[in-house]
């Protein structure tokens, strides 16, 4: 006998009672509804047939005067699995103070931390749309919208800003922080979280993954935020596609501890560094333009694996591609790393390909490495001629999407073992070319 399912969504929607009120009217049909739909909850169980009625849509307008503090109730009132559809206006949070009982980020994991939060989603899964860049979350906090143990949530359309950094250096601040949660956040505008004391070095990244934490971060814009665009941790994996992150501290995209990520498709620039593995991380870099940050384009470091294909590495203020340790693996292949080194040596030499110790466990192939202030390479042997690596002009567009021109040489001279879309040999570059900002 085949079994059969059958599932009943109803939609409604809802406004806390003293977030405008609830007429007697509204109130009976609610507790009709109510009744009926336990009723027939009921009566499919009895049948055998799981009932499912959750999809209870929240509508939450901003107040007359442009700011509205009752998101948090809609929050804490909303059921697993609820949507929250926020119109235009700005939500400020009421930021309370905590202690974060694990440190994401510390060498000692159990290491309570004083923290602070703005708007909490915590042991449910929760849709929340808005408008786009009319719908502004102002968190006032250090983590600003916190997911904890909150699984199958997604944040879109919203703009995330005002954060303000935790004195406690050890406090993982970012606008959005997921702990062992999985998180979907898409078309996001995440920016301004800047406010800090000078004491205090790290400032408030964009997007921060811990402790197992699942998350898709794709086609956002994270801005002007004062450390990380993206950072994960402790166990933490995501995959990072077609954003654009800009104009920070720290690092664009640091992946560390035992996390992983695919990262594909983003434009990163204005960092003090690119894109990088630590600790024990794995990490695949593929398709993005990582250029004009103050350090490294791309790092790999510590006992990590990263691979990074087809990546633009260009005019970045030290070296372009870098192996920190003797101990990470992985593979350079198919990169454009053009015209590093504009900057006085701060963290690796002004070159395109730098290797500190020894490592011969790292596969570096059919790259161009071309251009860079100081040569080609420092800490290995200049590879230009073997495996595939060139130095020659790449003939880049200008035009900001740094694609190869028609005629560039670097067409179908990369990786035989990487094929384009249309089943020819790759190129050296931006290969799969996915759409940007």
């Amino acid at each position: 006998m085949g079994l059969y399912q059958f599932s009943c969504s109803f939609v409604v929607s809802r406004l806390p009672d003293n977030l405008g009120g609830r007429s007697m009217r509204y109130k009976m049909l609610m507790r009709f509804l109510s009744v009926l739909l336990a009723g027939a909850s009921m009566s499919l169980l009895c049948l055998g047939f799981p009932a499912s009625l959750s999809a209870i849509v929240w509508h939450v307008p901003a107040s007359g005067d442009g700011t509205e503090a009752g998101l948090q109730e809609f929050i804490d009132r909303a059921g697993d699995g609820d949507t929250i559809l926020l119109g235009g206006g700005i939500f400020r949070a009421a930021p309370r103070a905590f202690i974060d009982s694990l440190c994401g980020n510390c060498e000692e994991h159990r290491t309570p931390v004083n923290a602070t939060a703005g708007f909490v989603v915590s042991g449910k899964g929760l849709v929340i749309i808005g408008t786009g860049r009319g719908t502004v979350l102002e968190t006032g906090a250090g983590y600003g919208v916190y997911f904890d143990r909150s699984y199958r949530s997604f944040l879109q359309e919203i703009m995330i800003t005002k954060g303000v950094r935790d004195p406690d250096g050890r406090a993982t601040d970012a606008a959005v922080v997921a702990r062992r949660s999985n998180v979907t956040v898409n078309r996001c505008f995440i920016e301004g979280n800047t406010a800090r004391v000078d004491s205090i070095v790290v400032g408030i990244g964009g997007i921060f993954g811990r402790e197992g934490s699942r998350l898709f971060i794709t086609n956002n814009e994270i801005r002007n935020n004062g450390w990380d665009g993206v950072a994960l941790y402790r166990g933490a994996s995501a995959i990072i596609e077609n954003n654009v992150i800009a104009e920070g501290r720290g690092a664009g995209v640091g992946i560390t501890w035992d996390a992983s990520a695919v990262v594909r498709g983003n434009r990163i620039s204005g960092y003090w560094k690119g894109i990088g593995a630590f600790g024990e991380s794995r990490v695949n870099v593929y398709d993005n333009i990582v250029f004009d940050n103050l350090g490294w384009g791309i790092i790999a470091t510590g006992a990590s694996y990263l691979e990074a294909a087809g990546n633009v590495v260009l005019h970045n203020g030290n070296c372009g591609l870098a192996v920190w340790s003797g101990t990470c693996t992985g593979r350079f292949t198919n990169n454009i790393v053009a015209r590093n080194g504009w900057r006085k040596e701060w963290v690796c030499p002004c070159v395109g390909m730098y290797v500190e110790s020894k490592n011969d466990r790292f596969e570096i192939s059919y790259n161009d490495i071309w251009g860079n202030e100081a040569g080609g390479y420092a800490g290995v042997d200049d590879l230009t001629g073997v495996n595939g690596n060139v130095s020659i002009d790449p003939g880049i567009s200008a035009e900001g999407d740094f694609k190869l021109t028609p005629g560039s040489p670097l067409i179908d001279a990369g990786n035989p073992l990487i094929i384009d879309r249309d089943g020819s040999r790759s190129d050296i570059g931006r290969f799969w070319n996915p759409p940007l900002h």
